[in-house]
């Protein structure tokens, strides 16, 4: 399951080699490449059709080094991503229990995790297609949820939904995805409070490092963990 969430999720968010589908919405906003965070459905889909575009610009330097996926994450998808929301949401009732040091030093390592994460889930792009479907009105919506479509030929469409919250400034970002019904961000609590209860939060910032450290390969098929 987690390899599926990891693909996924660098499917959609980070728009991958995929080709990206949508409801007719503000195409003038997506060819001109601009993100408007005040809207998170234009913004899910603008993002991931920006990602897509420098994954193209920069294919030789991607084939000549793999590490060049974690460039292209860090500047087009990490921007729009509440990651320190997410890190706290991640250590779960743990967070009490830390310092402000500690706070700051699991946000930074947890940050860098996510970037090799959707830098190696870019790998493993097998030539779907992503739809994104219509929005709602999300006027007075604190949280939505922006749903895609991963469609492969010969397959039933696979419904994924991201979530997205609003900020004090009213712009958005996004901070998990729901596949088949399993939440990553709910996963990776589960298994980051885990580690945390047994090697304390100390040890877990220091293997989020070390997993941040690894080089990304061409063609991973091992479970990704810790």
């Amino acid at each position: 399951m987690k390899i599926l969430l990891n693909s996924l999720l660098g499917l959609c968010l980070m728009g991958g080699m995929a080709q990206v589908q949508a409801e007719p919405q503000n195409s003038a906003a997506i060819q001109a490449e601009q993100v408007n965070t005040h809207n998170p459905y234009e913004m899910v889909q603008v993002v991931a059709k920006k990602t897509f575009d420098r994954f193209n610009r920069d294919f030789q330097k991607i084939e000549a080094d793999t590490g060049h996926l974690k460039v292209i994450v860090r500047e087009e998808l990490m921007p729009y991503v509440d990651y320190k929301y997410a890190s706290y949401k991640v250590m779960g009732k743990y967070l009490r229990e830390t310092t402000k040091q500690q706070r700051h030093d699991f946000v930074d390592a947890f940050e860098g995790y996510l970037i090799s994460t959707y830098a190696q889930a870019f790998t493993e792009y097998t030539n779907q297609k992503v739809q994104f479907e219509k929005g709602a009105d999300y006027t007075h919506e604190k949280i939505v949820e922006v749903k895609v479509s991963i469609i492969e030929d010969g397959r039933p469409p696979i419904k994924l939904l991201f979530k997205v919250r609003r900020l004090k400034d009213d712009s958005w970002k996004a901070f998990d995805m729901v596949a088949e019904g399993v939440s990553l961000l709910a996963s990776k609590q589960s298994e980051v409070t885990s580690l945390i209860r047994k090697e304390g939060i100390d040890s877990v910032i220091q293997m989020l490092k070390k997993k941040t450290g690894e080089n990304i390969s061409a063609a991973k098929t091992v479970e990704n963990r810790l």
